[in-house]
Order: structure tokens, then C-alpha cells, then sequence
């Protein structure tokens, strides 16, 4: 009979050694293939998606929310990197928020990174399907719907995904170089290509400059959008129990990570821009392959170097399935999620329920937006531009509570053992915060993608309905729970393995 304790609101049971082993993980990765699937996991920004912010504010509100956001990333990616090797649990962002805030914060930020990647991983897929139909076309004449692309791509990135921690850190490494490659090349070519009075060729609205065409409203506006430089590169702590060194890999390929983010990400809002002019490229689907094309025309050499850029995309779908996976799993296996979600495949160990569920929402979820673009109803409008500020909607919020976790960890688990320590402390933390709140705020700003936004919020206040319901009776001592319950002496699953701590013997 399992043991069963009440800790106010919420209720933990045993469960035996089986229960963990039906659940096991396997340690793989080391620092530059976590650095990988960090790049990868947000270079699809840099081919797609970041224009969208050209339509909300110009060149000049895009740049300038741009270096907003850089701002906020690194206040977040330091706290990221103390916390990590301090709590190094596959549950990332909900075990930082679990220690600090107790179960029902760990559920709210786990949950609101679920929503972010889940609907990522729509966002990319819808883009890379996007590129992949206008590049097939124009090589082979083929006319094949975008929604039958995404379905290929989900399929064969499941299964990737689930053949092994190492196929798929394997795969991240030669994706993201390939992308970096593709990137380069565009660099190179586009700078004698380059004219500076594109960049402000949309028209100004009264009241407007060339600069800021729709005046700092635009770079309000223009915030959420810029995130897409950088979305997803605070996955890493979800490798943690796959990682062979976690204390020390973790923190390093976090930073490199978003270095490399940074100086690829400015490289492209002036050189895409500059190229193809920003008023041309504000709605497209595929910048980078219209860059392409101002420079080669649209033979076929424009398409074969758009199918390289194609990549870029595949990148960031492949890894952040791999970041979806690990956050229903991680939630699943603590019980917040029902516990059927995070088994994993006997010999493979990978969370292959998990990674399926997240693909059927994220499918349905495209499938939903592609459909009501083409009617009269109140989800109209650009499919991606409606899916990116979804994401951006659980993205912002995952944020803010991870950087409150970090102000209120310094504080209630001063002695836990941090390899790492953030340079900027608890002052960047708290500005990466607000920045993050003023972010969610803005993710509201444009009434065509209102009620995409408000969809993202419904998700969230049913999972929190479910979770006051059902999820806080059914708890488990996972290591990011057992790591909670005793104060940082236990749930160090790198060094003690899982589940040795019972309720009875929690405070």
C-alpha cells in the first residue's frame, strides 16, 4: 500500500522502484552538443520569424526592441546558468520554480513552458513547411499543401527523437553547423549587396519617422517579436539528467549558446533587411530565402541555397521537440501531469508518449490556424505570426517566474553548492523580469493576433483547473520534488540516483 502524506494544499504518495525505472533517462551529451541543441533550438529564429517584427515597428523599433530583449536573455540566461548546476533535475524551469515557490509556483512555470515549446514547435514546423512548399515548387513543380509538410517533418522528427538521446545530440550537432554554415554564406554574399536606405523604407504612419514608421509604439509592439532571436535558448537545463557533467556543461554551453544567438541575430536584422528592404520582407514566411533571391534572382541556384537555409529550420523543430518531450515528461513523471505521459521506451529511454502528445496538440494546433486564415472568423490572419506570439505568450511568463525563482533562491537555499554564480545577480534577474512582464504585455498589442493570444492564455487557465482538480493530489517525489521537500540534502539523481527519499521522511 503506497504511502500517502498531505503538505497543505497539495499530496504526496510513494511509489516503488519500478515506477522510476520505467522512467529512466540516459546520460549522453557533453558541452558542445548541449551547445548545439541550444543554438539549433532558436536558429530557425534567424530564418524565419524575426521580420514579423519589421510589421509591428520598423527597422528602428525592431532594433531597438531587439537590444531590449538581448538585455533581458543574458539577466535570464546567467540565472539560468547558476540555477541549473544547483538544481540539476530534467525539470529545468519547474524545478527552479518548485524549490523557490513550492509546488503550485513549479506547476504554473512548468506549465507555462509547456505552452512555449509545444507551440513553438508548431511555429517552426509551419515555417520550415512554408519554405519546404515554395522550394520544392520551384525546383520540381511540386504543389503540395504546407500541412502535409508539417505532418512529414512531425513524423520524422518523432522518430528521431525517440531512437535515442544520442541520434538525437548527433543530429543537433551537425544541424546546427550546417545552419551556421548556411548563415555565413549569406553574410558574405549579402554584404556587397547591402543598402542602408532600405532598412527604412516603410512608409511612416502620422506622426512617424523612417526610423520608428509607427512611432515607440512600434517598439512596444515590436518586443514580443524580437524574442524570436532568441526563444528557446533557456531549454538546456532540460538535458540535465542526460548531460555527463551537468555542474559544469550546463552553465558553459548556456552562454556560448547565447553569444553565438547574439551575433547571428544582429547579423541578420541588418543584413536581411539591408538586402531585401524591410517593407518586402515584414510578412514573408521565408526572409532569408527572399534575401537569397534579391541576390541570384529566383533560379534555381536561389532555391538550391533556400534549401540549405531550409535547415536552419529543421534545426530548431528537431530540438525543441527534444525540449517539449522533457517538460511533459518531467511534469508527468513528479505526477502534475497524468504519470502515463512520462514513460519511457524500454532500451531507448526516451519519453516517447510525451513526444508524441506534444506533436499531436502542436499539429492540431497549426492544422487549426491554417484552416480559420482562410475564413471569416475571429482566429483570421497570418498563421505563423498567430502561433509565434502564442509561444511567446507561455515564453514570457516562464521567464518571469524563472528570474523570481532566482531572487527567492538566493535567498531561502543560500548553502546549496553553486558551481556557477550569475555575474549580474539578483539586479539582472529582477530587470530580466520586468522586461519579461512588459514583454507578455506587448504579446496583447495587435488585435489581429488578439484572440491567438487569449487561446494561449485559455490553455493556461485549464491546466491550472486541472491541476487545483486533480494534478496537486497525486504528487511524486521526483528528484525535483525530493530536492524541494529536503532543502537541496536530497534529489541529486547525478550522484544518488532516484527515488530515495519516502514522504514520511520529508519535513
Amino acid at each position: 500500500m503506497a504511502t500517502e502524506r498531505k503538505m497543505g494544499s497539495v499530496t504526496y504518495r510513494d511509489v516503488d522502484k519500478s515506477y522510476f525505472d520505467q522512467r529512466g533517462l540516459k546520460r549522453h551529451a557533453g558541452v558542445w552538443s548541449l551547445w548545439a541543441l541550444g543554438v539549433a533550438a532558436v536558429i530557425s529564429g534567424d530564418f524565419s520569424g524575426w521580420n514579423l517584427g519589421l510589421d509591428a515597428g520598423g527597422f528602428g523599433g525592431l532594433l531597438i526592441a531587439t537590444l531590449v530583449i538581448t538585455i533581458m536573455y543574458f539577466g535570464l540566461c546567467y540565472s539560468i546558468a547558476e540555477m541549473s548546476p544547483a538544481l540539476p533535475h530534467t525539470g529545468g524551469a519547474y524545478s527552479f520554480a518548485r524549490s523557490a515557490m513550492g509546488p503550485w509556483g513549479g506547476f504554473i512555470t512548468g506549465l507555462a513552458e509547456n505552452i512555449e515549446y509545444v507551440v513553438t514547435t508548431a511555429t517552426v514546423g509551419y515555417f520550415a513547411a512554408s519554405y519546404a512548399q515554395v522550394i520544392f515548387d520551384d525546383l520540381f513543380g511540386w504543389s503540395i499543401p504546407v500541412l502535409v509538410y508539417l505532418a512529414a517533418f512531425y513524423v520524422i522528427f518523432i522518430g528521431l527523437n525517440v531512437i535515442g538521446i544520442e541520434a538525437t545530440m548527433r543530429f543537433s550537432v551537425f544541424i546546427c553547423f550546417l545552419s551556421l554554415l548556411v548563415l555565413a554564406v549569406y553574410f558574405v554574399m549579402a554584404i556587397p549587396n547591402f543598402d542602408g536606405a532600405s532598412l527604412n523604407n516603410i512608409a511612416p504612419e502620422p506622426g512617424g519617422t523612417a526610423f520608428l514608421p509607427f512611432g515607440w509604439g512600434g517598439v512596444f509592439a515590436a518586443l514580443p517579436l524580437a524574442i524570436w532571436f532568441y526563444l528557446a535558448i533557456e531549454e538546456l537545463p532540460l538535458a540535465a539528467e542526460e548531460s555527463m557533467d551537468p555542474k559544469r556543461d550546463v552553465p558553459k554551453a548556456t552562454m556560448w549558446g547565447l553569444v553565438t544567438l547574439v551575433i547571428t541575430g544582429f547579423l541578420v536584422l541588418f543584413l536581411n533587411t539591408g538586402v531585401t528592404g524591410a517593407d518586402a520582407i515584414r510578412l514573408s514566411d521565408e526572409p532569408l530565402l527572399d534575401g537569397f533571391r534579391a541576390i541570384l534572382g529566383t533560379g534555381a541556384g536561389a532555391a538550391l541555397l533556400g534549401l540549405a537555409a531550409l535547415s536552419g529550420l529543421i534545426a530548431s523543430f528537431h530540438t525543441i521537440i527534444f525540449a517539449y518531450g522533457r517538460n511533459i515528461y518531467s511534469l508527468s513523471r513528479a505526477g502534475y501531469f497524468p504519470k502515463w505521459m512520462s514513460v519511457t521506451h524500454g532500451t531507448r529511454k526516451t519519453p516517447w508518449l510525451a513526444l508524441i502528445l506534444g506533436a499531436v496538440i502542436g499539429f492540431g494546433l497549426a492544422w487549426l490556424y491554417d484552416w480559420a486564415s482562410g475564413q471569416e472568423t475571429v482566429l483570421g490572419g497570418n498563421v505563423s505570426g498567430a502561433l509565434l506570439r502564442m509561444a511567446v505568450f507561455g515564453g514570457v511568463i516562464s521567464y518571469a517566474m524563472q528570474c523570481w525563482a532566482f531572487v527567492l533562491l538566493r535567498r531561502k537555499f543560500p548553502n546549496v553548492a553553486r558551481p556557477y554564480r550569475s555575474p549580474v545577480g539578483i539586479p539582472g534577474a529582477i530587470v530580466a523580469g520586468i522586461i519579461a512582464l512588459l514583454s507578455l504585455v506587448a504579446a496583447f498589442a495587435s488585435a489581429d493576433y488578439r484572440a491567438a493570444v487569449y487561446g494561449s492564455a485559455a490553455w493556461f487557465v485549464l491546466g491550472i483547473i486541472y491541476f487545483a482538480f486533480a494534478g496537486r493530489h497525486k504528487l511524486v517525489l521526483s528528484p525535483e520534488e525530493e530536492f524541494a521537500m529536503t532543502k537541496g540534502a536530497h534529489g541529486h539523481p547525478e550522484i544518488e540516483g532516484y527515488g530515495t527519499t519516502s514522504v514520511a521522511e520529508t519535513e
